[in-house]
């Protein structure tokens, strides 16, 4: 399966990416302990090294976004069309829903708790498990799920790949992020190859990993729930569920199965945040909701740049920012693909702003709501977090409410079809890349769904030091993807100023004389 090429793919990047995916495998199956030690030594090596960049560079990327979009720029289109070609309620649910992803149920239940029972070093003052850790324990989770995320995810990036593409007419791959500076060089040559594979690597790693994880932790929830035995087989099976439902939609295509998956997830979280805020804490989460995303934007410019306790930024913040940036370059390929006739402003405002306020405001429901109860009776959640892990927070905050029989379960659906769209999305994303074909064939995007089952698979019979080692790996994989990122901090300005000036040059006298007469014909 991971051995062979899908036909018309670009062989270079798949021999690169299918290679070093195969002898990362095979090297944990040999000897899993060596692995994650040397992971482990890397990991450390990347985010005591990189971390600090990784934290200005989402600090810059933010705000240069901003200035562009609220410059005259800001109102520049897209593509090649002057109309979206995808209408804004799915483009937003596309968006949304494969850039949140499965950490949109289980992080934004867990993480505030987590920092609620362990303050950050950067709180002083404030004693945890209190009323007064409410805030900053949400303010901290605000701030990895907030607008530095969101902006590094689909913004500056994805204005450089949309210029490349439509204006500069090279192929929608990583490599194009370069483009200002170097042209097409990179077309045809081996290191955009390299570029290529190492961005497909990080997205891959960061992929796969939710998608083993979503396993096992849908087996521990069926255990609690339905006493069905929490087992490695078990665990297959569901993963070979959760992997034949975003193969087929893979395989049907971005207008059908992605869409549908897209705008089921929108309705359906709609549709429990609305029970939670009914039948939960609401008064609680409101409050608490205002108060720490005032606090999240009074201390954003210092909590974006702390760099004085590097042990718990190494597991936290920067550990999130080489997910995020490891994401980067397929998200924004991703976002272009569906974003075409939308302007850099309308773009900006939904990806680097409107987008985080929900998913801030999403963290306050869920993670509120556990921190309540926790108040309400001390260890009604943190209990079980320190006994079960990360899934037990989301189903013990759960089991406090109303209709605990119905919601469970619905939440898990939830989880479940939010990484689907995100397996879904980046083997699309994936094949694009490797094919140089903004519609690959239903085999190259069958190939790269099933094949990150596969990878996890293997990993989940090789026992957890495979997917926790796999979790340390996205942050490797991430140093030299940062450096392609940080290259939009200039690329991304020039592109934004070529576009301005191609669209200046490109009205000829005849389409000037065009729109004159409807100006006057519009006067009568």
């Amino acid at each position: 399966m991971l051995t062979k090429t899908p036909k018309g793919a670009d062989k270079t990047v798949s021999t690169l990416t299918i290679g070093f995916l195969s002898l990362f495998l095979l090297f944990s199956l040999f000897d899993m302990s060596h692995m994650r030690q040397v992971i482990d030594t890397l990991f450390a090596a990347s985010t005591d090294t990189f971390g600090p960049f990784w934290q200005w560079l989402m600090v810059l990327n933010l705000l240069i976004a901003l200035l562009i979009a609220g410059s005259r720029w800001g109102k520049q289109r897209l593509g090649a069309q002057s109309t979206p070609s995808i209408g804004t309620f799915r483009w937003l649910a596309m968006i949304m829903c494969t850039l949140l992803a499965g950490g949109g149920v289980f992080w934004s239940a867990a993480e505030p708790i987590y920092h609620f029972m362990t303050l950050p070093p950067s709180v002083e003052g404030v004693d945890p498990q209190t009323a007064e850790a409410v805030v900053p324990a949400l303010s901290q989770s605000f701030m990895h799920w907030g607008f530095l995320a969101w902006a590094a995810l689909g913004t500056l990036a994805t204005i450089v790949l949309m210029y490349a593409h439509h204006q500069g007419g090279v192929k929608l791959r990583p490599r194009a992020l370069l483009y200002p500076l170097v042209g097409n060089k990179l077309e045809q040559h081996w290191l955009g190859a390299v570029i290529d594979a190492c961005a497909i690597i990080a997205v891959a790693a960061g992929t796969i990993g939710p998608i083993g994880f979503l396993a096992s932790q849908l087996g521990y929830s069926l255990e609690v729930v339905a006493g069905l035995e929490n087992t490695t087989s078990t665990q297959l099976g569901i993963l070979a569920f959760v992997v034949a439902i975003y193969s087929l939609s893979a395989f049907t295509g971005m207008d059908k199965g992605l869409q549908w998956l897209s705008r089921f997830n929108i309705i359906g979280a709609f549709a429990l945040l609305m029970v939670l805020l009914i039948f939960g804490p609401t008064a609680f989460i409101f409050e608490h909701f205002g108060l720490a995303f005032g606090a999240y934007l009074q201390h954003l410019p210092e909590m974006s740049v702390n760099t004085d306790a590097p042990a718990w930024n190494q597991w936290w913040t920067w550990f999130f920012w080489g997910w995020f940036i490891g994401f980067a370059p397929m998200m924004a390929i991703f976002i272009a693909r569906i974003s075409e006739g939308r302007s850099i402003r309308e773009l900006v405002i939904t990806v680097a702003i409107a987008a985080p306020i929900v998913t801030n405001f999403w963290f306050t429901v869920l993670g509120g709501t556990g921190i309540f109860f926790e108040l309400q009776t001390a260890g009604a959640i943190s209990g079980p977090l320190s006994e079960s892990g990360l899934p037990a927070v989301l189903l013990a905050s759960l089991a406090q409410l109303p209709f605990k029989e119905v919601l469970i379960p619905a939440f898990l659906v939830l989880t479940t079809t939010f990484v689907v769209t995100t397996g879904d999305s980046m083997a699309y994303s994936i094949a694009m890349v490797v094919s140089g074909d903004n519609q690959p064939t239903k085999s190259q995007r069958l190939f790269w769904a099933v094949a990150m089952g596969v990878i996890a698979a293997v990993l989940l019979v090789a026992g957890d030091g495979g997917l926790n080692a796999l979790q340390s790996f996205i942050v490797i994989t991430a140093v030299p993807v940062s450096l392609l990122i940080a290259a939009t901090l200039v690329t991304g300005p020039l592109a934004v100023l070529r576009m301005q000036s191609k669209t200046s040059q490109s009205t000829s006298p005849a389409q000037a004389w065009s729109a004159k007469e409807v100006l006057n014909s519009s006067s009568y």
